[in-house]
């Protein structure tokens, strides 16, 4: 694999449930970008609004996602055997299948930087807290527009792609390592919600192991109902519960 074959991608939707579904994408591939916005199947949620932007009324006159250009592109892109590139990538993998786009290769730059930060030294991982953190030089860049989430999100994965570079000394190895690494569940480090928030999970493993064990209970629980599958935190809590 090499860079010529990465479609950096973002997309904006109704909400984050099971029935959602896009209503804006914009990627980046071959140095052009492309951005649009659809009207969805379903409506958008007012917390979705509250992030995008984006309203019903934008979208009332706009065409379906599904038989556009686009999907057409993006169809054809991805079958020829690219590579996704998207900040939690398996969210937007799973939205474009959604709309028949079926993504097989992904590089998630979310699970990236939870790899490259070993100590859990950062604070928070969402795209544009990571943005200023880095202090990443973007133009054009509006927060929460998929276009402009494009661009910081390229800006981004260059970053992470140096650092991994100057270790590994070869392009198609750090590519490799970094599907690798976007294709396992993250040991997450730190707890970022409930009573320990901001504390590292091994500490919580050796001073109070029941109350990890009641949360992986209720993770798996939440997944066999068909809820929110959290394969990241029920590897987490796996991991350090078996390290006591």
């Amino acid at each position: 694999m090499k860079k010529e074959n990465l479609v950096f991608l973002d997309t904006e939707t109704t909400g984050a449930g099971p029935g959602d579904r896009l209503c804006q994408v914009a990627y980046k591939f071959e140095e052009k970008e492309n951005e649009a916005l659809f009207k969805p199947p379903v409506l958008i949620q007012i917390e979705a609004m509250a992030v995008s932007h984006i309203t019903n009324k934008m979208v009332d006159d706009k065409e379906p996602f599904i038989d556009s250009e686009m999907q057409k592109e993006l169809s054809d892109i991805f079958n020829r055997d690219n590579i996704l590139v998207a900040h939690n990538a398996q969210f937007d993998a799973e939205m474009l299948a959604r709309e028949g786009v079926v993504v097989n290769k992904m590089i998630d730059t979310l699970k990236i930087v939870q790899y490259l930060d070993k100590k859990g030294d950062l604070p928070k991982y969402n795209l544009q807290y990571l943005r200023y953190y880095f202090d990443l030089e973007v133009e054009n860049a509006t927060a929460h527009d998929a276009l402009g989430d494009v661009r910081v999100l390229e800006k981004l994965f260059e970053h992470f792609f140096e650092e991994m570079l100057r270790d590994m000394k070869n392009e198609e190895k750090v590519l490799d390592k970094m599907l690798e690494v976007s294709a396992l569940p993250v040991l997450i480090k730190k707890i970022n919600f409930g009573k320990y928030k901001g504390r590292r999970v091994a500490d919580i493993a050796k001073n109070d192991a029941g109350y990890l064990k009641w949360l992986l209970d209720e993770k798996i629980k939440a997944k066999n109902q068909n809820g929110e599958n959290d394969e990241d935190w029920i590897y987490t809590l796996e991991y350090y519960l078996e390290s006591i």
